[in-house]
């Protein structure tokens, strides 16, 4: 029975980590492609987009930890950490290592964006467009269950969110480019609408 509960922990907490990444993905992609705007909602915005990633953590470490306890994955804990250690489909499970890996540097370098030289905090962020893929194809290929509706469903939502935002971004990336520099340095909605008030 537990390590049944094991299992479902380790699944869970993967694909609810899988929807927040992605949520924070298009949080990324939308709260970039319209931070001035006025109609836009105040819950888009910079502050929320760290928020819902920080969440995106919690998940990750409930996952690895269930699945580093798992006795039918027998992943241990060193698979957890260093790519292709895993004796259990290592090629996916490293994936889901580089994305974790990935996924950490840019929430410390998002929490530390007003120390970092701008150039520098937007290549690493850059980073994001292989840590999603990354952790999309970790889901499907180490888990079990990847050919089930549910988690298709899953698939299928994560890819359609994050081509819709990715779309809309490219879409109003050249109305938007002049702006991008008060994006970066701006933490709220509200500072973000008094600066463009102030212009």
């Amino acid at each position: 029975m537990f390590d049944q509960v094991l299992w479902f922990v380790t699944r869970g907490s993967g694909v609810v980590s899988l929807l927040i990444v992605t949520a924070s993905v298009c949080l990324g992609l939308l709260t970039m492609a319209r931070f001035r705007h006025e109609s836009w909602p105040r819950f888009f915005n910079l502050e929320m987009h760290r928020r819902i990633s920080l969440l995106a953590i919690v998940f990750t470490v409930v996952h690895v930890t269930a699945a580093v306890l798992d006795p039918f994955a027998k992943l241990g804990l060193a698979a957890a950490i260093v790519p292709l250690a895993s004796t259990y489909r290592p090629l996916p499970v490293a994936m889901g290592v580089v994305s974790m890996y990935l996924f950490i540097a840019l929430i410390i370098t998002g929490l530390l964006r007003s120390r970092m030289p701008q150039p520098l905090w937007r290549a690493i962020h850059w980073t994001s467009y292989a840590m999603w893929p990354l952790a999309l194809a970790h889901s499907f290929l180490a888990g079990s269950d990847a050919g089930s509706p549910w988690m298709l469903a899953v698939g299928g939502i994560s890819v359609g969110a994050v081509g819709a935002c990715l779309l809309f971004r490219i879409s109003v990336w050249d109305a938007n480019r002049g702006r991008l520099e008060d994006a970066v340095l701006t933490s709220s909605w509200e500072d973000a609408t008094r600066r463009g008030h102030d212009r």
